[in-house]
């Protein structure tokens, strides 16, 4: 492989990015550079790393287009969300006036409901016969103390 050393200028060019991101490259180490006695700042770049930005560079008008289209998708999911909160908002004000409109409640009858009336232990099946209820059933620590 062939290694070429650039200035940050050229090597932007090349890598088809900024030359601040080949200087944030440069600081994180992610990129091999050297600097010479006037400070000037240079990046050495393999033969290999040119493909690499084509390649790239082949897919970032797909990628773009990509995104366009999913912008154009949100934008219309937008809109029928506000059309739908709009036709929302028109029922509810037309709910809130028919309000008034509607008749009062019925006020509850002002005689005193009858007291309900409590069962005796023992129930009369018929003539003269009393059949006892069902028993209440202890809990089981009042059945194991209790006689």
């Amino acid at each position: 492989m062939e290694r070429r050393r650039l200035d940050v200028k050229q090597a932007a060019q090349v890598l088809g990015i900024s030359t601040d991101a080949v200087h944030k490259r440069v600081k994180r180490g992610t990129l091999e550079s050297e600097k010479d006695g006037l400070g000037h700042v240079y990046v050495w770049l393999d033969s290999s790393d040119d493909g690499y930005t084509q390649d790239s560079q082949g897919v970032q008008p797909l990628l773009v287009a990509r995104l366009e289209s999913e912008n154009e998708f949100l934008r219309q999911e937008l809109e029928q969300r506000a059309e739908e909160l709009s036709e929302m908002r028109r029922i509810v004000a037309a709910l809130v006036q028919r309000v008034p409109e509607l008749e009062p409640a019925r006020e509850a009858p002002s005689e005193p409901r009858e007291s309900p009336e409590t069962v005796s232990p023992s129930t009369n099946v018929g003539e003269g016969v009393e059949m006892p209820l069902k028993e209440e059933r202890r809990s089981w620590w009042r059945r194991l103390l209790e006689p």
